[in-house]
């Protein structure tokens, strides 16, 4: 009767590696909250200001890194990653678009509006 003994690998430096990624970016978007540079909180693209699109990026960014990270996705072929990942940036973007066309609407309403309100 043989025993296989298995090793234990210590997932300790990959899990300092996302740690201190996940971290860089974090503060980034805390530091440009707190800067907010004029040239991207001044300047509009598809009816908001690059800063919103920055920090939309970079979330989006950190929850692929995680997905790639915490479920083992590096591991897999690229047909699996892009069946779980494809169908989360889909529907993203697609509230995204929902939420820009829908609020540009509401303010365009109330902008013109007879009764005038304090934005």
């Amino acid at each position: 009767m043989s025993h296989d003994k298995h090793e234990h690998v210590s997932n300790l430096g990959r899990i300092w590696k996302v740690f201190a990624i996940l971290s860089v970016i974090t503060t980034f978007e805390v530091a440009m909250g707190i800067v907010k540079p004029d040239v991207l909180h001044m300047n509009n693209f598809l009816s908001m200001n690059l800063l919103n699109w920055l920090f939309i990026i970079l979330t989006l960014v950190k929850a692929y890194y995680i997905v790639w990270a915490f479920m083992h996705m590096e591991g897999e072929k690229a047909s699996l990653r892009w069946t779980v990942v494809a169908p989360i940036i889909f529907l993203v973007l697609y509230l995204l678009f929902i939420l820009l066309v829908e609020a540009d609407y509401i303010y365009e309403v109330f902008k013109n509006a007879t009764i005038k309100w304090n934005f």
